[in-house]
């Protein structure tokens, strides 16, 4: 089983264990098991290891930044890196390499966590499946024939597989919590604004977010404690984080909102869900059922999709997927239409903080079904768009109302695919969403599980 950072963090401290030799297996991991998953585009190992050594050097030193010191993680490759490309796996930026990190690149370095390389995605993560690639399609660590989800696909095939520690992905729709449920680990969004999206590419800027994909919860809360904005518009300094999931949790109201996120559901999701609602009530937690007004408009994301590669689709159409082009396009509306969206995206942001006066956090499934095999896509690619759109229904509202949201793994198909959990909660408590997701975690056993690797590379 994967340790926990907070453990492995601990050995780097005290110098039981080498940010080094750390680094040196996860490279090895990528090395052998990337083949078969696609998960990286670029690997960056020697700047891995020149940070790992200097990580050794300072922890000798006395010189211990905190828990992400010597830890290695991955990158999703629409976040710029100064000196290697970031290519948003497109033709269009195969060979684009930025002259700056990201704010949130800059982050984990001052951290000193080690960045392993640059990881697979849905090209300009414009979908949910991680098929449509420049380099190819990501495959799920429990099956490679099936689909990893996406846009992150590859950073959360790569966290499943231990090809790291955890991962940064960007969510516009549900683009982190959607793979971390179909590949069987935690994604965590936060709040709109928590997390600096400069130097990432974006899809629609009034629904990117930048957010961790890690193994348990307490990783995902270290990670967003490095990456998070301090101060700002939250009155939840960060750092707190890390805290939600170890001081005693008192009981809270949890919203079950039935129509929508419920509904059309596969059967093993259904079951699962079930299962989950009576653990958390079994933990004291009271269960109400809520009703949630959901807007399935996306005029404001095709829009801003659409502006953001408005000349690079004048200039060089012929270097995106054609599948990709097609989707950029529709978003070519009237500009009343979008600022209609804009207005209409800033009301439902501020009256969703009214349904907090009735509970304290809000309960789904994060997919309505488990990760598709791809073999179905090749027979139909028609059903790719709407097969894509289902599995982030659930996760897509969030974006809108702009509220911290974390998928978890909850159980497993028949089958053997992981299905996920999803909790919500108020602007800027992240906090209080840790706080469940780490008890209902420590109560059940799905986060203890790993995919069959060799058996992945016997297929």
């Amino acid at each position: 089983m994967r340790r926990p950072i907070l453990e492995v963090s601990e050995l780097l401290r005290t110098r039981a264990l080498s940010p080094v030799e750390l680094t040196k297996e996860c490279l090895t991991r990528i090395e052998k098991l990337n083949p078969a998953l696609n998960a990286f585009i670029t690997v960056t190992a020697d700047s891995a290891l020149a940070q790992a050594r200097q990580a050794e050097e300072e922890i000798r030193r006395g010189r211990w930044r905190g828990p992400l010191h010597g830890i290695p993680l991955g990158l999703k490759d629409l976040i710029d890196t100064a000196g290697t490309r970031t290519t948003a796996a497109s033709g269009l930026f195969k060979d684009r390499v930025p002259g700056e990190d990201a704010e949130v690149v800059r982050r984990l370095k001052s951290a000193g966590a080690i960045l392993l390389g640059k990881q697979n995605l849905h090209e300009f993560a414009y979908g949910g499946s991680s098929l449509i690639s420049y380099f190819g399609a990501v495959h799920n660590p429990w099956n490679r024939e099936n689909i990893a989800g996406g846009s992150s696909g590859g950073s959360a095939a790569a966290v499943a597989a231990g090809l790291g520690y955890g991962a940064i992905g960007t969510d516009t729709a549900g683009s982190i919590r959607e793979p971390a449920a179909l590949c069987g680990v935690v994604g965590l969004k936060p709040t709109y604004g928590r997390v600096s999206t400069r130097g990432v590419i974006a899809l629609s800027a009034s629904l990117d977010h930048v957010g961790p994909i890690a193994g348990c919860v307490a990783d995902a809360a270290v990670v967003l404690q490095a990456i998070a904005e301090p101060g700002g518009a939250s009155d939840m300094p960060a750092g707190d984080f890390v805290a939600a999931v170890k001081q005693p949790r008192k009981a809270l109201r949890l919203g079950i909102p039935r129509a929508l996120f419920y509904e059309e559901l596969d059967p093993e999701i259904s079951s699962a869900m079930e299962e989950a609602l009576t653990v958390l009530k079994s933990l004291g937690n009271e269960l109400r059922e809520i009703s949630l007004a959901v807007n399935t408009d996306r005029t404001l994301q095709r829009a801003e999709s659409y502006l953001a590669h408005l000349d690079f689709i004048g200039r060089s159409p012929e270097l995106y997927q054609p599948e990709t082009l097609r989707r950029i396009q529709t978003g070519a509306v009237e500009w009343a239409d979008y600022t209609r969206a804009l207005l209409e995206l800033k009301r439902e942001r501020s009256e969703i903080g009214k349904m907090f006066s009735q509970v304290d956090l809000l309960v789904t499934p994060a997919t309505p079904a488990p990760a598709p095999g791809m073999e179905e896509f090749v027979r139909d690619p028609e059903m790719l768009r709407p097969r894509e759109l289902l599995l982030l229904r659930n996760t897509r509202p969030f974006n809108v109302w702009g509220l911290p949201a974390i998928s978890l793994p909850c159980g497993f198909t028949e089958s053997g695919l992981p299905m996920g959990l999803q909790i919500a909660g108020p602007h800027w408590r992240e906090d209080l969403v840790l706080d469940l997701a780490h008890a209902y975690e420590q109560a059940t056993e799905w986060h203890k599980r790993e995919p069959n690797l060799e058996g992945l590379l016997d297929g």
